[in-house]
């Protein structure tokens, strides 16, 4: 590697000598004035210059970063490692696995196909909550696990033999982002290659959004898609513009009563406002000395829900401290602390800030107990105004009912185990502690122990129709509230351990009991969940679930008690004593001493050296899989989990021209906040879905569906369940949910599936017309490719969120955005036109030419404007051109290969 600026240099720890690339070799150069996250990626451009890859000029340009400016240098950053969890990981191994056969019809390598980066894999997405309330919860959870996913599990056993430089942490360990900042993470890497130790900064993609948690340790990493980590995984650097960067600073202490979770919803409602897509946010301030790390990584993991790149916090004591309880080995923490100090990325108290583009700031004081929903993460709402936010959504939820089903009351009757009650609006149906966002933090779950324990005392319990569940993020939690004794509190309420996943926080949620199910279909019930969870979207958590709240461990009991949004739980009371008296929220609710010093007295390192001694062992169920052997991957034909894509049939070597798309259809016209969940949904698959039609038709019975997350190692299966979630509104039939459409010109109404294949037989391209912030939420590659399997080639739209955007081009769909104050409303459009766009041959073009044209059957009617092309990288552009990133990839493998 070359070395313009003379930085490599030596750091001794202890009686260990590091090479290093110095940043203190450019002090001259004013590099103290950096964030500390362009400080990583300084670094990473000075260890990887070669002139080609990454030049003097990208250095250059890192150097005399202009805050303020709009980014327009592109450079090539290459992360350390990649970790990605089940429901994404799986499908990138089958990439992989393609990608293998694939090269050899091109007469290359197949062991060129290979990861040359550690890459971690954690099964953490597949275990639903198919039972709970009982002790023996977990163990029917797990078998059911196991027996739905046995053909995944096998392949993923196949790719651990299969692949160098992979490894896979079992089902039944723990949620991956919190295995993540608890064990795998490095905080500083070192290595012996070449003979000689060398030390940098530990790095990451991973192909979840909220891979950001671990920015809590000063880790510099982030969600891309499934394709990007593969990509990643090879060798290819990740193509970004240098971001801007935005400060948040942070003041005082948060009071008495308020919890992380209140603190994190109050930052996502702050920079979602502010605007941060596609931008670092740095947390400074003398408010980060009190901050515990488990509060940082609260705040670090719900990056994508207020939408930056990252959400890093600087190493300094309290890393260390995290370090030492995580029962990280002593030299390691030393090479942390020795390394952070000499490159100057040690947080000071009192240091002067570094240059941003902005700042933000927020007294810590001010934060105060919250909840956000019914449907976006965003959202926050005070705890007092809960009830309020309810009604006035209720209200218009109630109007449309009345109009559709004019019978529905909203009330039903159930009767469950000898209990007959009322399920009405604003019943809460489902009440889970689950999501590395919190289960990662033991303040939060203590909190909900104290909380069980002084409710139980007082004659309390969970109402009968709420589903109840503790899903911890890792092992150790089990542990200390054990030995807090926290967890028979817990379980009194109907807490009992479900799983170690992420379970309802993804949508696996599991079935409600038969009878609520009827009651809530019977009266058109408005129900709702509570749950410690990051995303609140629309049919994600429970297809029979209508409004979501997330909120923190201790409300998510509070609200299991009380039953319902429709109370004021900061002034009406939660229930009855055992002397009929009323309980109040302030009556159960467990002091800060309460809890500081449970928790001080609960968990200790021990507990994380034990519980992660073999983390990649599994149990005996895992070890009963049977493994195949050999390096090309013996397909299934009958396997409805794992099947070859279609990605590169019939691939040469040298890509098609760009042409442009002309006679295209809209598939679909949809509005703003249209998440990946919308586009690619990853739970139940309905039974009169287009995904279960196909699934019948191969053998498998309803019981046995799974949900799309489990399946996305099948593209049958994914193809047909793109756009097919329940909650969808395409605005081509209007009033209507779910994945249906109108093709054209027949006017005939069908699901979204049937018309593509309608469209791909008459040899009709497809686009989509959307709103704002189109994209949202998981980095769910799916979303993208499903898109593209359908034969969409265009998405135009107002905004798009930064990974879908990117994954859209990795499959060669071009992402195109209106110009400032249009839409498809103000242009007129209805999505019944035929679409031509013209100029995509022209090379780095900024806009190009949509021309739209409308029949009434007595004239043509067309409409011209200039959309943004979103291919904002050079990288990209080749991207696009090979018709995507996995092409490009293998074409450059093949390449190599041959020149050997």
């Amino acid at each position: 590697m070359t070395d313009s600026f003379k930085a490599r240099t030596m750091l001794t720890v202890g009686t260990d000598h590091y090479e290093i690339l110095s940043l203190g070799a450019l002090k001259s150069l004013n590099v103290d004035r950096l964030p500390f996250s362009l400080k990583i990626l300084l670094e990473n451009l000075l260890r990887f210059e070669d002139g080609v890859n990454v030049t003097k000029g990208d250095i250059d340009a890192l150097l005399k970063w202009d805050p303020k400016a709009t980014p327009t240098h592109e450079i090539a950053f290459t992360p350390a490692r990649v970790i990605m969890q089940d429901f994404t990981g799986v499908p990138c191994i089958v990439d992989l696995a393609a990608m293998r056969e694939a090269i050899v019809r091109l007469g290359g390598d197949p062991q060129r196909v290979n990861p040359l980066a550690p890459a971690e894999l954690v099964i953490d997405h597949s275990v639903q909550v198919d039972e709970y309330g009982a002790a023996d919860s977990l163990k029917h959870n797990n078998e059911i696990e196991f027996q739905r996913n046995g053909e995944r599990y096998m392949f993923l056993r196949w790719g651990q033999t299969a692949f160098s430089n992979f490894k896979v942490v079992p089902p039944n360990t723990g949620i991956v982002h919190q295995v993540n900042i608890e064990r795998l993470a490095r905080v500083i890497f070192s290595d012996d290659a070449a003979g000689k130790k060398a030390a940098y900064p530990d790095t990451l993609v991973g192909t979840d959004s909220h891979t950001t948690m671990v920015n809590s340790l000063g880790v510099l990493g982030w969600g891309v898609g499934g394709i990007e980590a593969e990509a990643a995984m090879l060798g290819q650097p990740v193509t970004m513009l240098i971001p801007q960067v935005i400060g948040f600073k942070l003041t005082g202490s948060l009071r008495a009563g308020t919890t992380a979770t209140d603190l994190v919803l109050t930052v996502t409602e702050m920079l979602r406002k502010k605007g941060v897509v596609d931008k670092f946010v740095e947390f400074f301030g003398d408010g980060l000395k009190g901050l515990p790390l488990a509060d940082r990584a609260t705040i670090a993991n719900m990056s994508p829900e207020f939408g930056s790149t990252c959400a890093i916090f600087p190493i300094d004591e309290e890393t260390i401290r995290y370090l030492e309880l995580t029962g990280r080995a002593a030299d390691q923490i030393a090479l942390v602390e020795a390394y952070a100090k000499a490159q100057g990325l040690w947080r000071v108290n009192g240091a002067p800030a570094a240059d941003y583009t902005d700042v933000v700031e927020l007294d810590l004081a001010t934060v105060e107990p919250s909840l956000a929903g019914p449907k976006r993460p965003q959202d926050r709402v005070p705890l007092h105004k809960a009830k309020q936010v309810y009604q006035s959504s209720v209200k218009k939820m109630a109007e449309e009912r009345t109009q559709k089903n004019p019978q529905a009351t909203g009330v039903a009757q159930a009767d469950v185990g000898g209990k007959r009650f009322e399920v009405r609006d604003g019943a809460v149906l489902i009440a889970a502690i689950t999501s590395c966002t919190n289960t990662s933090n033991p303040s939060v779950l203590v909190a909900a122990g104290l909380l069980a324990r002084n409710a139980y005392a007082r004659g309390l319990n969970s109402q009968p129709w709420v589903k109840t569940s503790l899903a911890p993020g890792s092992r150790v939690v089990t542990d200390y509230l054990q030995k807090a004794g926290l967890l028979k509190d817990l379980e009194a309420l109907g807490f009992y351990t479900v799983g170690y996943g992420c379970t309802t926080c993804i949508g696996n949620s599991g079935p409600l009991k038969p009878e609520i199910s009827e009651a809530v279909r019977s009266g058109d019930v408005v129900a709702c969940s509570v749950l410690s969870g990051n995303r609140n979207f629309e049919g994600r958590v429970h297809p029979e679930i209508k409004m979501n709240f997330l909120a923190s461990p201790p409300l998510v009991v509070a609200y299991a008690l009380a039953g319902s949004l429709d109370i004021d739980i900061t002034t009406e009371p939660l229930g009855q004593d055992k002397d009929g008296k009323p309980v109040y929220l302030k009556d159960v609710w467990p002091s800060a001493q309460d809890v500081a010093a449970a928790v001080a007295a609960s968990v200790d390192s021990a507990m994380f050296k034990k519980g992660y001694a073999s983390v990649f062992a599994g149990d005996a169920n895992w070890n009963a899989i049977k493994t195949p052997a050999g390096k090309i991957y013996s397909w299934d034909g009958k396997s409805t989990y794992v099947k070859n894509p279609p990605y590169f049939d019939g691939i040469s070597m040298t890509p098609a021209p760009l042409t442009d798309i002309k006679g295209a259809r809209a598939l679909a016209v949809l509005g703003d906040s249209v998440t990946t969940d919308h586009i690619s949904p990853a739970g139940n698959i309905a039974k009169s879905s287009p995904a279960a039609k196909y699934l019948m038709a191969q053998g498998v019975q309803a019981v046995d569906f799974n949900s799309y997350g489990a399946r996305r190692g099948n593209h049958e299966v994914m193809m047909r369940g793109t756009f097919a979630n329940i909650r969808l509104r395409n605005l081509l039939l209007p009033g209507t949910e779910g994945g249906v459409t109108v093709h054209m010109p027949s006017g005939e109404q069908m699901p979204i599936f049937d018309a593509s294949v309608k469209y791909k037989a008459a040899g009709t391209p497809l686009v989509i017309l959307a709103g704002k912030e189109y994209g949202t939420g998981s980095s769910r590659d799916w979303a993208a490719k499903g898109t593209m399997l359908l034969g969409v080639k265009a998405v135009i739209a107002e905004s798009f969120e930064r990974i879908h955007r990117s994954n859209l081009i990795g499959m060669g769909v071009l992402p195109l955005q209106f110009k400032e104050g249009q839409n498809a409303h103000s242009l007129g459009l209805t999505g019944k036109e035929t679409f031509e766009i013209a100029g995509l041959n022209r090379g780095a073009a900024k806009f190009v030419k949509v021309i739209a044209k409308a029949d009434d059957g007595t004239r043509t009617l067309t409409t011209e404007f200039e959309a943004r092309l979103r291919i904002d990288t050079p990288k990209e552009l080749d991207y696009y051109q090979h018709g995507g990133i996995l092409q490009y990839v293998l074409r450059q493998l093949a390449t190599a290969s041959k020149a050997a």
